[in-house]
């Protein structure tokens, strides 16, 4: 029996991309990316359902399934200028997160391995772990570094009695030697945890997190430069992890720990094109939608355009290489620009 498949809910792919299995090489062996889902939710510490999130995040669509979405921003359409296929979801039993993470690690590797972008539905943060260190298992230890979309750091240590959970992924990542401290950037953090001694933790290993108000005070564009320059340097490429929990819960509510102050949805849409468009962006991850939370589907169909922005821009980003031009985000759609006066 395959380990990969659809567990909760219809037999569908992300937007009606092709499907494909992982344990058949030649079903993706020409994939560009890859979407996988990790339904878990075993790493909980509050409001549970996150298990639910990858079925949400493919369905939540106004425009039916038909595999093409052309962006009005960027004259591209991901889903068919790459080749983009869905192997379905991991099988993760929630109740033993010791068997799940290891093979949610294995199959994002496989994906990495063939070429392809990992793009990862959960489930809760704690799938994160998995997520990079597959990737860097094939680009090299300290070789990637890691852009951390969060209301929280999840840099805990032990949890509940335990190492492992969804505040604790990027502790345990940095300790696996995976990913380096003083290359992972965190962006959007607030509120009210973690305590002093995480922090210092996190200051003993160079780590750099923008917290909400010097966010603001700053500029979130200003910030993320400062962020590219250190996440691109001395390594080859570059994860990004969002939880959807980094936008205010006015934008999306449906998550496990909402945390009131956060960015802006048009914020992270735009924060997730740019870094698809400049970074050499080798895996990705979308978490903490819990469907059982979610009004009127707000955050399912967050986290959709979050997949769908970040497959466009890369897109983009492989159409300007190849033809050498560079897309210019204050072209109009139709007619001319505005004279001034």
């Amino acid at each position: 029996m395959s380990r990969y498949g659809q567990q909760f809910g219809p037999d569908f792919t992300f937007l009606g991309v092709p499907a494909c299995d992982l344990d058949d090489p030649a079903s993706y062996a020409d994939a560009q990316v890859v979407i996988l889902g990790a339904p878990f939710d075993g790493g909980t510490s509050h409001r549970p359902g996150a298990r639910f999130g990858p079925m949400a995040i493919r369905m939540r669509d106004y425009l039916g399934h038909d595999g093409s979405r052309p962006s009005l921003a960027l004259r591209t359409d991901g889903l068919v200028d790459l080749n983009v296929v869905d192997a379905g979801d991991v099988e993760m039993y929630s109740g033993d997160i010791e068997v799940a993470l290891p093979a949610l690690e294995a199959a994002v590797e496989k994906v990495t391995r063939s070429g392809a972008i990992p793009i990862v539905l959960g489930g809760d943060h704690s799938i994160a772990f998995p997520d990079a260190k597959g990737v860097a298992n094939v680009l090299g230890h300290g070789r990637v570094s890691m852009l951390h979309f969060d209301a929280h750091a999840d840099t805990g240590d032990i949890e509940f009695g335990s190492l492992w959970g969804h505040g604790q992924p990027m502790r345990r990542l940095i300790e696996s030697g995976a990913l380096r401290g003083d290359r992972f950037l965190q962006i959007g953090l607030r509120g009210y945890w973690p305590p002093p001694d995480t922090l210092d933790w996190m200051a003993e290993q160079n780590m750099r997190s923008y917290e909400m108000t010097e966010i603001v005070h700053r500029g979130l564009d200003e910030c993320l430069t400062e962020a590219f320059t250190i996440a691109t340097d001395e390594c080859d490429g570059v994860f990004l992890s969002v939880d959807i929990d980094v936008c205010d819960p006015g934008h999306a509510p449906g998550t496990g720990t909402p945390e009131p102050g956060g960015l802006t949805a048009r914020q992270l849409l735009d924060a997730v094109r740019r870094i698809c468009l400049e970074l050499p962006v080798a895996g990705m991850d979308v978490v903490e939608v819990s469907p059982p939370y979610d009004h009127a589907d707000i955050t399912a169909a967050l986290a959709n355009r979050v997949v769908l922005e970040a497959v466009s821009a890369i897109a983009r980003k492989r159409q300007d290489e190849r033809d050498g031009t560079r897309w210019d985000p204050g072209r109009p759609l139709l007619g001319g620009r505005p004279t001034p006066g």
